[in-house]
């Protein structure tokens, strides 16, 4: 009997344990550009793809595109509240928000996509812990730096004078003010709209998406230089991480590096620059490169952002700063 009740007692602990092992979690993950976007096909489903092969399919991730589950703005917010269990954020659409991360947005510091992923990953991450101490740091997602694209030509931080602009974020739109423009601040899904019922006359953008978000038949004029980025984020409801078995923490925790930043991040970024020589190649738009002198007038004016940064940062926004800078220059992302 003694023999019997051991065996029936092995057999619940097998059965028990193997349920465990076995158990699945299924993911929301909840972005807000079109589903077609390189976002999400040359990002976010290589990225679940992954996801899903490291765990044997015990990890499976639903993508909810478009702003289904909430508008752009919202996103920080749902992953906080477990709206979905994973957004894609731009942080820079809540202004003031953000202090420290807002750094990353001032114009002339990264100058590409995938070395700046990584940087600002291994740059952020930390700093993340308290000031987006509500979620879970995954992944950063900049864009290939992007320009002012308008429906008159744009030489020199002048020109801005007048014109409302539909800035990317809000140290743009900080930017667009200090020269004497008008901020429309929409999120991108909304941009075209702006630009085509003359609510704003240019937009800060990356070269494709002025083509997948449909703007290129109302801004025929291109600042033709890189020029600032925008980094989107990965965030996790942290119910959602502490409610998975160890095991599947562990398989998406090494799909949270800096690594997977910068893989994230390549194919948007080629995708974004390839969307300049279409504009080169295309009779229907003109690139104005600006001179040395006027590259420098544009970076004049963009200097005191660093210093209201600073401001803003608090104590540590010096060593804040060169740890940033240290870390372009690390992954050869440096302006």
């Amino acid at each position: 009997m003694k023999i019997n009740m051991m065996v029936a007692g092995s057999m619940i602990a097998a059965l028990t344990s193997g349920a465990a092992w076995a158990q699945e979690v299924t993911l929301r993950l909840s972005h807000w550009v079109p589903p077609t976007h390189p976002i999400q096909t040359l990002g976010i489903e290589p990225w679940v793809k992954s996801l899903t092969e490291a765990s044997d399919g015990r990890i499976a991730v639903t993508i909810f595109p478009a702003q289904q589950l909430g508008a752009a703005p919202d996103h920080y917010d749902m992953a906080r509240d477990g709206i979905a269990d994973i957004t894609y954020t731009n942080p820079g659409y809540q202004a003031g928000r953000f202090p420290k991360y807002s750094l990353v947005e001032i114009p002339f510091h990264a100058s590409n996509a995938t070395g700046g992923a990584q940087a600002l990953h291994e740059w952020y991450a930390p700093i993340a812990e308290t000031e987006m101490s509500d979620v879970k740091f995954c992944l950063a997602n900049p864009h290939d730096p992007g320009t002012f694209h308008s429906k008159t030509q744009i030489k020199v931080p002048a020109d801005i004078k007048g014109l409302n602009v539909r800035p990317a974020h809000a140290t743009m739109s900080r930017f667009v003010s200090s020269l004497g423009g008008g901020p429309v601040q929409v999120p991108a899904p909304e941009a075209r709209e702006a630009i085509a019922n003359g609510t704003a006359d240019a937009i800060t953008f990356p070269w494709n998406s002025v083509y997948i978000f449909g703007i290129d038949s109302e801004t025929p004029y291109h600042l033709d230089m890189p020029f600032y980025i925008s980094a989107q984020l990965l965030l996790i409801n942290k119910d959602s991480y502490n409610g998975m078995p160890d095991d599947l923490k562990a398989i998406l925790d090494d799909h949270c590096t800096p690594k997977w930043s910068r893989r994230f991040s390549e194919g948007w970024a080629e995708n974004e620059a390839s969307g300049r020589q279409k504009m080169v190649d295309s009779s229907e738009h003109t690139l104005y490169a600006p001179t040395e002198d006027e590259v420098q007038m544009w970076r004049d004016a963009a200097a005191p952002l660093i210093d209201q940064w600073k401001e803003e940062a608090g104590d540590d926004a010096q060593a804040l700063y060169d740890g940033y800078v240290e870390a372009l220059e690390r992954h050869d992302a440096r302006y």
